[in-house]
């Protein structure tokens, strides 16, 4: 029998036996006034706790389950447990909805859930970064007022959501956004957006380079393959045959200085190659880099050398000699006539300072961020005439990178430019002290300092 039986049926058998027990001592009469008055007590106390009962379930959720008495001890107590029970569980998957929103936050990506309708639930800080939302006032607001990009639109309406779709963001134009919608129940989706700006930067350098390549190899192949065809159909005489053959020399060469450079800039960029670290003197580097820029310059420029510190320097020498040389060789190229300075010193907080300064036609500043870009040229006609590859400022950076070192520029327009590179401290030790001065010079072999009576420069 069950407890909550058990119980119940005490009250109506002791109203029983107290009825018998009047009808046996006074009559009928008594029988039935003590049988009244029993039943009426009973339904009495079960529609009282009944009341009780209903207003508990009126009450809110959270209010205490109200204690029984007789047989409604069992009911409440069960329903105790059950609503203790149920408190649990709730408080479970409180908790769990917290850590699944702390998860959710900590993810890089954005995470937005969307109702059947598309409107905006909830969503992650990284979410209201990249779109631009602010939870206090865009909640429910359908998603599309807010990202208003036709390509995302068209996006939805196709239902088709197996690939992202690529999409500037609203909130900052330098931004590129991959948006994907994941349904995840029958009326809930989200929608996942991930910042794609630097994917898609490799990518379209990737798709840039391979056109560079091809346009860079395209030129000199036509008039190679030209001057081939004009000497295979047509009778020459020797001067006209050695101008062709010069010419396709120069071509031939200019291809090889490409491949060359491209070369070198997959050895800079490869992971299995460490830089070489060796101590070497700053001076001898720089009397060879001014050598280079006198043959270079074939006498049109004044090429001053400005030695102000002897110290050595921790890294690859032929890679720093390569990068300062890159740096030499485009000022004497970009300046027709005029001063180029190379300098070298070491500031006061042990930091190493190579710097290159030109009087030559100079570079506008919207150029200047997008330099050691590959294959980037300001004017794309002068640099074909001066013999550039476009790769020289690219191999400076990653020489640069590989040094843990900066490139600094500084140009106005009709007056120069200054390249300069800022090696760190820890790769710098300044020389002792001695009873030499720092060394200066320029291409006449003239001093222009005087407590140094040689010329650094020839």
């Amino acid at each position: 029998m069950k407890p909550v039986v058990r119980v119940g049926l005490v009250a109506p058998g002791v109203v029983a036996a107290a009825t018998i027990v009047a009808w046996l001592a006074g009559g009928t009469g008594w029988a039935l006034a003590v049988c009244a008055l029993g039943a009426a007590s009973l339904i009495a106390f079960h529609l009282y706790h009944l009341q009780r009962l209903y207003d508990w379930a009126s009450d809110p959720l959270d209010a205490p389950v109200p204690v029984g008495r007789g047989s409604w001890t069992p009911v409440f107590a069960a329903i105790y447990k059950r609503v203790r029970t149920h408190r649990a569980y709730q408080r479970d998957l409180k908790h769990l909805l917290v850590r699944f929103q702390q998860a959710a936050e900590a993810i890089p990506d954005g995470i937005v859930v969307l109702d059947r309708s598309y409107r905006i639930e909830w969503a992650n800080p990284r979410a209201q970064a990249q779109l631009g939302l602010d939870l206090a006032h865009d909640t429910g607001q359908p998603i599309v007022n807010l990202v208003r990009q036709p390509e995302f639109l068209r996006y939805l309406e196709s239902e088709d959501y197996r690939e992202p779709i690529i999409v500037p963001s609203g909130r900052d134009a330098r931004m590129t956004l991959a948006l994907q919608i994941v349904p995840f129940s029958l009326d809930k989706k989200m929608l996942m957006s991930r910042d794609v700006t630097q994917l898609e930067a490799v990518a379209r350098m990737r798709r840039d380079f391979i056109a560079n390549v091809s346009h860079e190899l395209k030129t000199p192949l036509t008039v190679i393959t030209g001057f081939v065809e004009t000497m295979q159909d047509m009778d020459l005489d020797e001067k006209q045959r050695t101008r062709f053959l010069q010419l396709m020399q120069e071509q031939a060469k200019n291809m090889q200085r490409l491949v060359a450079d491209l070369l070198t800039l997959s050895t800079l960029e490869s992971e299995h190659n460490p830089v070489a670290e060796e101590r070497f003197a700053v001076v001898p580097l720089m009397l060879e880099l001014s050598a280079e820029a006198k043959a270079l310059s074939k006498g049109q420029h004044d090429v001053v050398l400005d030695i102000g510190d002897a110290a050595t320097i921790l890294g690859s020498r032929e890679e720093l000699a390569s990068a300062f040389g890159n740096l030499v060789s485009n000022a004497i190229r970009y300046t027709p006539r005029g001063r180029t300075a190379i300098a070298w010193r070491v500031d006061s907080d042990g930091t190493g300072v190579f710097a290159v300064t030109d009087s030559g036609i100079g570079i506008a500043p919207e150029h200047v961020p997008r330099l050691t870009e590959r294959f980037y040229r300001v004017d794309r006609s002068r640099s074909r005439a001066t013999g550039g590859t476009g790769l020289g400022l690219a191999i400076v950076k990653h020489v640069l990178l590989r040094h843990q070192a900066e490139l600094e520029i500084a140009s106005e327009i009709g007056r120069g430019s200054t390249f300069a590179v800022r090696l760190p401290a820890r790769r710098v030790e300044r020389a002792p002290a001695t009873g030499d001065a720092p060394h200066s010079g320029h291409a006449g072999g003239e001093l222009t300092n005087t407590s140094a009576r040689r010329d650094t420069g020839a």
